[in-house]
């Protein structure tokens, strides 16, 4: 018997780079450009790749011999919500906090989140929908819809910080040995 295609195990030939984090105190001096740099060549894998936010503001990715593919921006159902977020006095910045986020919702009336709900349930995104259906790859539409109906604050606090995330823009960097 020859050996099954299935079962072979290749070597990995990417490397992802998912988070540098730079003590404040260390910022601006270059250290996250020179962590990279001399990083990538040690990973042992040919290619490297990072997803990331900051990379529009500060391009120390850039600086460390990466390349800039593309930048994806935030869907329009997410944009679409956060507009309806701005509206009722959201700072779109703090959406990340979830204490900023869940004190915002326990101070607006009854027919505010109600409005919220609407958006969401109107502005449909996939994302939106794995929060509700984290037991399947994929969740359904109307069972979603019914589950933002009846969400508590606290379920739709974690609704608004993956709003707040899809709205970044994301930078896609690769690099090649």
């Amino acid at each position: 018997m020859g050996k099954s295609p299935f079962l072979t195990l290749k070597e990995p030939t990417t490397t992802l780079i998912s988070r540098v984090k730079v003590h404040p105190k260390y910022r601006t001096i270059g250290l996250g450009a020179k962590l990279v740099r001399e990083t990538l060549p040690l990973v042992g894998t040919p290619y490297v790749e990072m997803p990331a936010v900051m990379a529009k503001y500060n391009p120390f990715a850039e600086k460390a011999g990466m390349q800039k593919i593309t930048e994806q921006p935030p869907p329009k159902q997410a944009l679409a919500i956060a507009e309806t977020l701005r509206q009722l006095g959201f700072n779109i910045h703090l959406l990340g906090s979830q204490k900023y986020v869940l004190a915002k919702l326990q101070s607006l009336s009854e027919k505010e989140i109600a409005t919220i709900k609407e958006a969401f349930t109107k502005h449909c995104h996939v994302r939106f929908i794995k929060c509700f259906s984290s037991h399947m790859p994929f969740g359904r539409k109307e069972a979603y819809r019914k589950d933002i109906m009846k969400a508590s604050l606290e379920r739709l606090t974690h609704l608004i910080k993956a709003c707040g995330f899809l709205i970044q823009t994301k930078v896609y960097l690769f690099w090649q040995i």
